[in-house]
């Protein structure tokens, strides 16, 4: 193929990642007549394969990524449909773990495109669901593991009849989209559930729980809850037992790293014994085992360098900063830590910052390009409320080879606060691996 040849694929890749783009400007719009409409006209690929729907707060990825490795390694076709990306677009919609190809991504872009008689424009979500779903539906998946991407009940994947559904965790977000409390949220996340349909939940507050059991009820979904219709408990750092619904496995050992993923992987592993149970799937505790150690899911706790050791974590709410402030002290209490962060307008920023740099030596605040940043200046202010040791690198990338380049070996930094602090750092540091690497160039 010629230079040319690819150059020109490359410009129409690029153009219809700026249409996409361009629907930002529509906002957020929740309800299911537009997507319902996209998908009718596609021929309604929702429809040709088996789903697993997931919703909560935090750790659908996690629990998407795990589900998905385990079901490739029982040898079945897989799709998996995440939000948002880190580098690439194309991360969001992957096939047996591996991104769809450019020219994949361009096909169901202009399949979408071409759509017409939509009872408005589509948002830049509704948009990419439909390419994900028509995509899985092209490419002959078996199984789709979906997460949501606000909510649950008016969430554009929510054309979804699923085989399952999971709720993963419920805390205050969004709230002007889906309510300001936890009970009016856990309505909205409990509206994945559908009639006759297991759901497998990590809830734990009392006013969640109830509303989600409520809802399970009426109508008629068995519903499975973690302490109680089944448990883990920890052995060491990443192993764990479990005791299930029916089975119980000793001395599990997992592939993602945090305290918090073995309660994610009990999820996994009840949803597993119900694909399995309902005759759904076929399943045997050697592929549980082997999908639970090779999963992976950039940017939660990723070790992204060593010497200084470089951690990348989105930890882009309240719940998730939270668990990596944890995870910091627990883990990390006796190692000069330098947070590199940045955190989005919408967010409860000094809350997050409160939790994260009480771990922390020092600070260094920076600014993902995208508009809903919060700017770097005005965060750094919030930021010297709790740390003496504050600077400021408006540019991520900037940031991070800031950070690299004054600490010492044996130091840790950690990067987090947005997904999209983390997308960008992963292509700073990949620029800084290909320097380096260059023979006889030192950096």
């Amino acid at each position: 193929m010629s230079a040319a040849h690819n150059s020109s694929e490359d410009v129409v890749y690029h153009e219809c990642l700026a249409s996409m783009f361009r629907l930002h400007r529509f906002g957020i719009k929740l309800g299911l007549e537009t997507i319902g409409t996209m998908l009718s006209a596609l021929g309604d690929p929702q429809n040709q394969f088996h789903s697993i729907h997931i919703a909560g707060t935090n750790g659908k990825g996690s629990v998407a990524a795990m589900l998905a490795t385990i079901l490739r390694a029982a040898g079945y076709r897989v799709g998996r449909y995440t939000s948002p990306h880190l580098e690439r677009f194309n991360e969001r919609i992957c096939i047996n773990d591996q991104p769809i190809d450019d020219k994949d991504v361009v096909r169901s872009c202009q399949r979408v495109m071409a759509i017409e008689g939509l009872p408005r424009q589509p948002t830049f979500f509704e948009f990419t669901t439909a390419m994900a779903l028509d995509e899985f539906a092209r490419q002959k998946v078996q199984w789709a593991v979906i997460e949501t991407g606000m909510g649950g009940r008016l969430d554009a994947t929510n054309v979804l009849h699923p085989i399952l559904a999971i709720i993963t965790n419920i805390s205050l977000e969004h709230r002007a989209y889906l309510g300001s409390t936890i009970a009016e949220i856990a309505g909205e996340k409990a509206g994945i559930i559908k009639s006759n349909t297991p759901v497998v939940t990590g809830v734990r507050q009392q006013s969640a729980g109830k509303v989600i059991a409520e809802h399970a009820a009426k109508l008629g979904a068995p519903l499975y809850r973690h302490g109680k219709e089944f448990q883990c408990r920890r052995r060491s750092d990443m192993q764990f037992d479990y005791n299930g619904i029916e089975l119980n496995y000793r001395k599990l050992r997992l592939g993602l790293s945090g305290d918090h993923q073995v309660d994610n992987a009990s999820l996994v592993l009840a949803a597993c014994e119900l694909l399995v149970r309902s005759g759904q799937a076929t399943i045997k505790e050697e592929t549980l085992r082997k999908g639970l150690a090779d999963a992976r899911w950039p940017g939660r706790l990723e070790v992204a360098g060593t010497a200084p050791d470089i951690i990348l974590d989105g930890a882009h709410n309240l719940m998730s900063a939270r668990i990596l402030g944890r995870h910091l002290r627990r883990h990390l209490h006796n190692r000069n830590i330098t947070l590199v962060i940045g955190i989005l307008e919408d967010k409860p920023y000094r809350n997050i910052l409160k939790d994260l740099i009480a771990s922390c030596r020092r600070v260094i605040i920076t600014q993902p390009k995208i508009d809903r940043a919060i700017p770097a200046n005005q965060l750094a202010l919030v930021a010297r409320e709790f740390s003496p040791n504050v600077e400021v690198r408006a540019d991520v990338g900037q940031a991070v080879r800031y950070a690299v380049a004054t600490s010492a070996k044996e130091d840790v930094i950690c990067i987090a606060g947005s997904l999209y602090v983390v997308g960008e750092a992963k292509t700073a540091l990949t620029g800084m691996k290909n320097f380096e690497n260059k023979p006889g160039i030192t950096p």
